[in-house]
């Protein structure tokens, strides 16, 4: 396994932007996409944005970048958007998905957490206990 998980990665470059798609590997096993984009600022520093698509939600993520790129395309406000709704297979998941989390807490009148996961390690000269 390579740098963080690093599985694979590449880049490309686009009018003073640059797109990097890794694929990862978290401790758990699960394979995610992230496309960070990142840009210069005026201040020379370089602003980053990223997302993450885990393996069991790249169906959906695809269908609806395909139906965006038809959109693009076409130019037509007549296609009909895609739908949010999880296909038969993404429904037993382990794991909710984020936009599934975000949507029932909202709804529900609360607010929408950002959770953050930290792994702590221990250095490579102590044995654990």
């Amino acid at each position: 396994m390579g740098i963080r998980g690093e599985l694979y990665s590449t880049r490309i470059t686009c009018e003073g932007r640059t797109y990097f798609f890794n694929v990862k590997e978290n401790r758990m096993g699960d394979v995610f996409l992230t496309v960070v984009e990142s840009k210069p600022t005026e201040a020379e520093n370089f602003d980053r944005r990223s997302i993450v698509v885990f393996r069991d939600d790249m169906k959906d993520f695809l269908k609806a970048f395909q139906n965006a790129l038809k959109f693009m395309e076409k130019g037509d406000a007549a296609l009909t958007p895609p739908t949010f709704e999880p296909t038969a297979g993404s429904a037993a998941r382990k794991r909710p998905s984020r936009a599934t989390e975000s949507s029932a807490s909202t709804a529900a009148g609360g607010t929408e957490k950002k959770r953050r996961v930290v792994v702590k390690r221990k250095p490579s000269g102590e044995e654990p206990a």
